[in-house]
């Protein structure tokens, strides 16, 4: 009974390109990675992206110096399911914690491995990211929204960096935005799909799958906490970006 439901997850995750895990951190768990977070929004450093008011959006490099979200790389969990959807020993790429303040950010339509590959020097999409709800996430607090199976094409060849975006100094300065034109054609074919999910949900997206999430109008945070993975072999090779976007060291994650 295990396995095929094992199977059926797999079939799912590399026919759609994503796949979620209700529950799979405990409400301790979760806990443990949300109290830090009104610590880690007030960090003065550049790996804290702010919104034009100042409110901390996306911290990156979390894993690298707090021992919650370097156990979560390691959490069972997270790598029994990552572990078997690579079929390789993977290290983390990025981490970074995601927080949608009232009215902040939206994200607009993107791949990650886009930037991973040709800024970063990551060869192949083989890799894979981890998004680890630390709030109730619902169709009411701005979700993650993908779009299934666009993970096949390959990178999106029309997707530029657009230094015209708002939030172009900071995380969109990497970050390669999927036009109109392209994302009208992937969701006449694909649809869209919301990832939601109680506090404690795992999710696990491609690294190509083509996603973004629009504003936080609730007066409550969303806040979201990613490891982005990648096979051993298969590591960036640039140095374009700072250890807290990219990572330096490729040792295999263990269960600890």
């Amino acid at each position: 009974h295990h396995e095929s439901e094992v199977d059926t997850l797999f079939e799912q995750f590399h026919e759609q390109g994503y796949l979620i895990l209700p529950n799979a951190l405990n409400d301790a768990e979760v806990a443990a990675l949300g109290d830090g977070i009104e610590r880690l929004i007030a960090r003065p450093g550049p790996e804290v992206a702010r919104e034009p008011g100042g409110a901390a959006h996306v911290i990156y490099g979390v894993h690298l110096w707090e021992a919650s979200y370097a156990a979560l790389a390691r959490h069972p969990a997270v790598i029994e399911v990552a572990r078997a959807l690579l079929d390789a020993p993977y290290f983390v790429h990025q981490s970074r914690l995601n927080v949608k303040q009232t009215g902040g950010s939206i994200v607009v339509w993107h791949q990650d491995f886009a930037t991973y590959h040709r800024v970063d020097g990551i060869p192949e999409a083989r890799g894979l990211v981890i998004g680890v709800h630390l709030d109730d996430v619902d169709a009411c607090n701005a979700p993650v929204v993908v779009i299934p199976r666009s993970h096949r094409g390959g990178i999106i060849s029309e997707a530029v960096i657009d230094d015209s975006v708002p939030d172009h100094q900071t995380v969109a300065r990497y970050r390669y935005d999927i036009p109109d034109s392209a994302m009208a054609r992937l969701v006449s074919e694909n649809g869209a799909r919301a990832i939601t999910g109680a506090a404690g949900t795992v999710f696990f997206m491609h690294a190509n799958l083509v996603h973004g999430s629009s504003v936080n109008i609730l007066p409550t945070r969303r806040a979201i906490a990613y490891i982005n993975v990648s096979p051993c072999d298969n590591r960036g090779e640039t140095y374009a970006r700072p250890e807290y976007y990219a990572a330096r060291d490729f040792t295999a994650i263990e269960v600890r």
